[in-house]
């Protein structure tokens, strides 16, 4: 059966990438005494709304070089997309392309290449403090020559109470020895690439970059990775009920506005989508911070409430896919979690490149494991489509797979609809019950440990499939759900909680005879 979401639920952007106004084969400006070594720019092809570029390094010195990497900074609204014999790292608006294994030594006279799409195409982006292995791209000498190369992404390794573990990749060039920062404080001063930070707090969090040094002095910082201790008090089970807004579609209320007139306390926020790689984005193209969706979080926080952020959906780029090891994919959710603060991680998984794509669920599902280690007071719920009798192969498979891999998660989310439904009411309840043996079967457990594990997602009014909903229907499901001990409870989605009778299935209505706002109140109330 094919779950699928009505207009924006679950819409995604198209791949982004970005633009830079650039004509044929470019290198920064070259100094007087410039170093032997080049990253030279070109700019292969340009339709409109995307281009191609490349970029050439070129090794004129005497000795190999031994692991690349270039980086520049491009302007708000540029981003990358697709890419080739490189990997990418993206903090902000700056972007790192660095080496795959098998073209990371240069030897003298010698050159290596990547290349990558971008979007919008067209004047008016520049490339700016272009660098190669810290060094000016057109050869400039670096301030402290002799340096080592930047260590590789750095990793949680293991947590307890009071101690965070970390392994990192091994710099270029000669090394002495790697420092730990935690800040512009030093926790730990190794020779090999893993350390521990020892006596720490229970429950608390902390972000660290690694810097290598010899006797010419230190690398330029990694990228950042955060770790929590455990030892967190449990967490209480119930989470508000919170229906899905979305600010890129459907005329998106103000949150604010919206927990004043319906008494709802929480939100889930969707979607988080790839922007080109294992990058994380809103849609795959608004920023974590600083945008619309970040702006109506501090709203939604200010006025007492709290969020819950959704990764995935049905249509769009996704993370899963795009992460290349269950690591990579919980470092991009806790690039997330760092920029938002949320309550709880929603992982949409209903879309077949994820959901019946097993090589990706178990991925997803590993990753998982790492983002509740590292943020054991943060909720960590999935959400998957049903049939009418609970949930298909693909979601039996997902629920035996995480007891298997014992995945630590807190709520099986299902969504009860598009399945043509001529009582939604009664199949809903059906459903959940046969999610609710599911769990049980999986994991031993008893009716109420099920129960306590379990959500609904619905679908306000008329689903695209022409499912009614009425409100007395989502009433009827959330006093079922409250008397079950569920301790999730959403809809699709506060754009669409507005009257249009007649019968019209569009983004900021629900296609039913209904005042403003009725599912959110009926929502508010779980």
């Amino acid at each position: 059966m094919k779950f699928r979401f009505l207009a924006g639920r679950r819409v995604g952007a198209t791949l982004a990438a970005l633009a830079i106004a650039f004509t044929g084969a470019v290198a920064v400006a070259t100094p007087a005494h410039a170093a032997p070594n080049t990253a030279v720019f070109t700019k292969v092809s340009d339709w409109g709304t995307g281009w191609e570029g490349k970029f050439v390094i070129t090794n004129g010195g005497t000795t190999p070089i031994n692991g690349w990497s270039v980086a520049f900074n491009l302007p708000a609204g540029s981003n990358i997309g697709s890419f080739w014999d490189a990997a990418m790292t993206r903090s902000g608006q700056r972007f790192t392309f660095t080496n795959v294994g098998w073209n990371g030594t240069i030897n003298p006279g010698g050159t290596a290449s990547f290349g990558f799409n971008g979007s919008p195409g067209g004047a008016g982006a520049v490339i700016s403090n272009c660098t190669l292995n810290g060094a000016s791209c057109a050869g400039g000498t670096p301030p402290n020559p002799g340096t080592p190369g930047t260590p590789g992404n750095p990793s949680v390794t293991g947590t307890t109470n009071t101690s965070i573990s970390l392994s990192w990749g091994a710099s270029s060039g000669t090394v002495t020895g790697y420092r730990v920062y935690e800040g512009t404080t030093v926790r730990a001063t190794v020779t090999g690439t893993s350390a521990t930070h020892s006596g720490l707090t229970a429950c608390t969090s902390h972000t660290y970059t690694i810097k290598a040094y010899n006797g010419n002095g230190e690398s330029a910082a990694s990228n950042p990775v955060t770790g929590s201790t455990t030892g967190c008090p449990p967490a209480t089970g119930k989470m508000p009920g919170a229906p899905y807004l979305f600010m890129g579609w459907g005329d998106p209320p103000a949150p604010a506005t919206i927990m004043s007139t319906t008494g709802v306390r929480s939100f889930t926020m969707a979607f988080i989508l790839s922007s080109g790689g294992c990058n994380p984005a809103w849609d795959g193209n608004r920023p974590l911070t600083g945008g619309t969706d970040a702006a109506a979080i501090s709203a939604i926080k200010a006025a007492g409430g709290s969020v819950q952020i959704s990764f995935g959906g049905w249509q769009g780029n996704k993370l899963g896919p795009n992460c290349a090891t269950p690591a990579a994919f919980a470092g991009a959710v806790q690039t997330v979690i760092n920029a938002v603060g949320p309550a709880v991680v929603d992982f949409d998984i209903e879309n077949f490149d994820e959901f019946e794509n097993y090589t990706v669920q178990d991925r997803i599902l590993n990753g998982l494991k790492i983002v509740k280690q590292n943020n054991p007071n943060v909720k960590v719920v999935v959400t998957f489509g049903t049939t009418t009798t609970g949930p298909n192969s693909h979601g039996i498979r997902l629920i035996n797979q995480a007891r298997a891999l014992n995945v630590p998660i807190d709520n099986y989310t299902i969504m009860p609809f598009d399945f043509g439904s001529s009582n939604i009411q009664n199949d809903t309840i059906n459903a959940s019950e046969g999610l609710k043996n599911a769990l049980k079967s999986a994991w031993g457990w008893t009716d109420a440990q099920a129960y306590a594990h379990m959500g609904i997602s619905g679908m306000n009014g008329l689903s695209d499939q022409q499912e009614l909903t009425t409100t007395a229907a989502w009433t009827a499901i959330r006093d079922w759900a409250k008397s079950k001990g569920l301790t999730r409870f959403a809809f699709w989605a506060v754009n669409r909680d507005r009257p249009c009778p007649g019968g019209g299935v569009v983004s900021n209505c629900s296609g039913i005879a209904q005042t403003a706002w009725d599912f959110t109140r009926i929502t508010a109330g779980f």
